[in-house]
């Protein structure tokens, strides 16, 4: 299945990128990586998140979550907050 971000995704994720890269740059190349294990991992099973409507997956390693969720056309991808900005927003995941 396709994945697309909107473009609210896409600001999520260039915010986080920045904000690797400035504190954390040598953990920029792994989070990257993570970021496409993700990306295949739900274009190929869509469904993996226990979650009907909007999706979440974990980075494992880094504190971060990606929310999805998934069309008749494509695996859409929401957001991407770090972990302490998902509660301070009051999202369960």
């Amino acid at each position: 299945m396709r994945v697309v971000y909107t473009d609210e995704a896409l600001r999520d994720l260039d915010a986080a990128l920045s904000y690797i890269a400035q504190n954390y740059p040598a953990a920029l190349n792994g989070f990257r990586r993570r970021l496409r294990t993700i990306e295949q991992r739900i274009a190929k099973w869509p469904k993996v998140a226990q979650r009907p409507n909007v999706r979440a997956l974990p980075f494992i390693r880094y504190p971060y979550r990606m929310f999805y969720q998934v069309t008749n056309e494509a695996v859409e991808i929401l957001h991407i907050h770090h972990a302490a900005r998902s509660a301070a927003l009051g999202i369960l995941v």
